[in-house]
């Protein structure tokens, strides 16, 4: 990595900048800037983000000052955004619309389309940012539902160029995801992405999902195929500075803020609560929770403190107001409730924390209350344990936060189940000493060994690997340098034979015949490569429905239901060998089941199989449906002589040993060919692959693993290249 340099872009810069009597540079607080940190300026990184300042705020010379600054002395490359954009953008759209839906809160999402206008924008702002700084050899880390358009954006500019993107906060469900109007915008940004990453296994799920089924592309173990372009979707689970919060003890300052508030809470357990004041946080039912547990375990009066960190955040949005107030009134009536002269049940802290603060903080709690409603990640609960070190503590920790997955050994709690979390801090506050440090260790020494810097190098070696696999896909690309070598040697032939594939091949797949039918264009092309040549189309479509398409073309040669029937030109329809349909009979009423369960599936009934349609259904359904029928057939075909065949969106039953490879040799065998050129774009065409000799060209359309030597990207490509050899005739 050291030879490329890495370009990170966030919202905001690791560095935020102020004007007062003169220009102020500060560390941002921000989860992301904060963890990163430490890593980018360890390497030949960049980072572009928002200065934190806009248009209006900066004069020329001031804009140039913090331009440089910012370049020389952090490596960043700073955004000033418009201020009417920046509101609309960050305020609107961004916590608005994305975050509180993004978050299961969609009864707060507000959608305007000046806030989508406004977002769309800035992220083109981004992009001309990112112009103006980038070369060819960069690699490009792109964070967070801030940028969902950029990937695409660049993609557009720099075709070839390496970009990863990391989602920090959760993807939600389908059914939660589809109510934002620009749903498939989004997506078709960030797919543009090589390797795009969550912290895990249930947001990928709801990516995925999403993308099937706003933008029909499926994905094989996480790889997207996306037109011509295949994109990696995998889980990455942040870490932390495990270290710096490890090691924080020692420190001569913190030792000092430990004793501080030593003094101030005497003999006292300390329960603490940190976080951003956020409706997603859960802080409203943690201090409900906490009033229960004051209720039903008195033993605990006067005995332990609830320290309530709530950091200040978005207060210009109303539900943060809103929400501030009710912890205030929560606190003060739990205070007044159970409180006295000499014990106050809640501290409650309403500002920004210093580091030395917040790791003394974690060093002396007994207890860390971490119950957020919805949370991609959560940092805080990793550095509380990080923090404790051989000590004893207990993290009570919400099951809908993403650090959940990998700290199974804490208490897990539900964020809404009051009498649950009560009852989890009395386990927590009564659990010995040794359980508590045994479970820490199993937890920290996990945290240590995929901390920040193992997150982020994990990431960026996957973008590698991605771009690798990329690259190999590419090398079987059939190039111009190729495509002229078989113009050539097909010019110099004397036997030369096509056997070519229909749908997703020569023309693109329709579930509806009339749209399916061939055009006038590719009747030309077959026809002008018949003058010369043996042309062979090889369709699971019926043989009445080929005969109908291709009457016009002359000399040409049919095989339908992937190898049943085949006709010579000038002759009638036969089959292979001979064939029963009775057992037809039986599997018939079982396909018929399966389409009154499977609303928009239907069955297509050939001379000899049946094919089960399931294109124009909902892919989560259809995945569910295919494996029972699968599963159904396997138990009922033992003692028939049919096969199951797994096509483009079809399940197709028919007689064993027939397949579209012995129907190409059929007439592969009829006489030594001094040119042969096949293609086909499924599985159904693998067969073909297998059985042609070694001097053949063989072409699979899109990408994945083929038989075929070469690949090209689209129907188009394949015709163009057809109609080019047509012409030397």
């Amino acid at each position: 990595m050291s030879k490329k340099r890495l370009v990170i872009i966030s919202n905001r810069l690791p560095v935020s900048v102020e004007i007062k009597d003169e220009i102020q540079y500060h560390q941002s607080m921000g989860g992301l800037a904060t963890g990163l940190s430490s890593f980018y300026q360890n390497y030949n990184c960049v980072w572009v983000g928002w200065s934190g300042l806009t248009d209006e705020e900066v004069n020329p010379e001031q804009r140039k000052e913090i331009t440089r600054q910012l370049k020389q002395e952090y490596q960043c490359h700073p955004l000033f955004l418009p201020e009417k954009h920046l509101n609309n953008y960050y305020y609107g759209f961004c916590n608005e619309s994305i975050w509180p839906l993004f978050h299961y809160f969609n009864q707060y999402a507000i959608f305007k389309k000046e806030y989508w206008e406004s977002y769309y924008q800035v992220n083109k702002f981004f992009s001309e940012k990112l112009t103006k700084i980038l070369d060819t050899g960069d690699i490009l880390w792109i964070h967070d539902y801030h940028l969902f358009l950029l990937p695409g954006m660049i993609r557009k500019k720099f075709p070839d160029l390496a970009i990863g993107y990391f989602l920090h906060i959760p993807f939600p469900s389908f059914e939660i995801f589809r109510l934002l109007p620009w749903r498939k915008e989004l997506l078709e940004g960030v797919i543009c992405s090589d390797l795009i990453g969550f912290h895990t296994y249930d947001y990928v799920r709801h990516f995925l999902s999403s993308v099937r089924r706003i933008l029909g592309y499926e994905h094989t173990l996480g790889k997207l195929k996306v037109k011509n372009h295949v994109a990696l979707v995998d889980i990455f689970p942040m870490g932390i500075e495990y270290s710096k919060f490890a090691t924080a003890v020692r420190k001569k300052e913190i030792k000092k803020e430990i004793k501080k508030i030593k003094d101030n809470l005497p003999k006292k357990k300390i329960i603490l609560s940190i976080d951003r004041m956020d409706y997603t946080k859960g802080i409203e039912q943690r201090l409900k929770s906490y009033e229960i547990f004051l209720e039903k375990f008195p033993k605990y009066h006067q005995q332990v403190t609830l320290i309530l960190v709530a950091v200040p955040s978005r207060t210009e949005v109303e539900q943060y107001q809103e929400l501030k107030k009710v912890i205030e009134v929560l606190v003060a009536e739990i205070n007044g409730k159970y409180g006295g002269i000499s014990w106050t049940p809640i501290i409650f802290i309403y500002r920004a924390f210093l580091f030395e603060e917040l790791a003394a903080l974690y060093n002396i709690a007994d207890v860390c209350l971490v119950t957020p409603i919805r949370d991609g990640m959560n940092l805080i609960a990793k550095e509380y344990i990080a923090s404790k070190g051989n000590q004893p503590g207990v993290l009570i920790l919400s099951e809908m936060a993403g650090a959940v997955e990998e700290m199974g050994e804490v208490l897990v709690i539900n964020p809404n189940d009051f009498d649950q979390i009560a009852q989890a801090i009395d386990q927590a506050l009564s659990m010995p000493e040794q359980e508590q440090k045994e479970r820490n260790a199993v937890v920290r020494d996990r945290l240590k060994r995929y901390d920040i810097i193992k997150w982020a190098t994990d990431f960026i070696d996957s973008l590698f690997l991605i771009k690798k696999y990329q690259n190999d896909l590419k090398e079987k690309k059939l190039s111009r340098k190729y495509q002229k070598k078989i113009i050539e040697e097909y010019i110099k032939s004397q036997n030369s034979l096509f056997l070519l594939d229909y749908d997703g091949t020569l023309r693109e797949f329709h579930k509806k015949p009339s749209k399916a039918v061939p055009s006038e264009k590719l009747l030309k092309i077959l026809n002008d490569l018949s003058e010369k040549s043996r042309v062979v189309i090889i369709s699971g479509r019926n043989a009445k429905t080929l005969d109908q398409w291709f009457k016009s073309v002359r000399n040409l040669d049919l095989i339908a239901e992937h190898g049943v029937w085949i006709k010579k030109s000038g002759c009638s329809w036969e089959t292979v060998e001979p064939l029963s349909p009775e057992w037809k009979d039986q599997i018939k009423p079982v396909l018929e089941y399966f389409v009154d369960r499977t609303p928009g599936s239907f069955i297509e009934e050939k001379d000899y199989s049946l094919v089960w349609h399931f294109r124009g259904i909902d892919p989560a359904l259809a995945t569910v449906r295919s494996n029972e029928l699968k599963e159904t057939l396997f138990c009922m075909i033992g003692n028939l002589d049919i096969g199951i065949l797994e096509g483009n969106k079809v399940i197709e039953i028919k007689n064993s040993g027939i397949n579209k490879g012995r129907g190409a040799l059929y007439f592969i065998n009829e006489q030594d060919w001094d040119f042969i050129f096949a293609a086909g774009d499924d599985v159904t065409d693998e067969d073909i692959f297998q059985v042609l000799p070694e001097n053949a060209w063989s072409i699979k359309v899109g990408s994945g693993f083929s038989n075929a030597k070469y690949t090209l990207n689209s129907v188009e490509e394949v015709v163009v290249l057809l109609e080019k050899m047509g012409g030397k005739n």
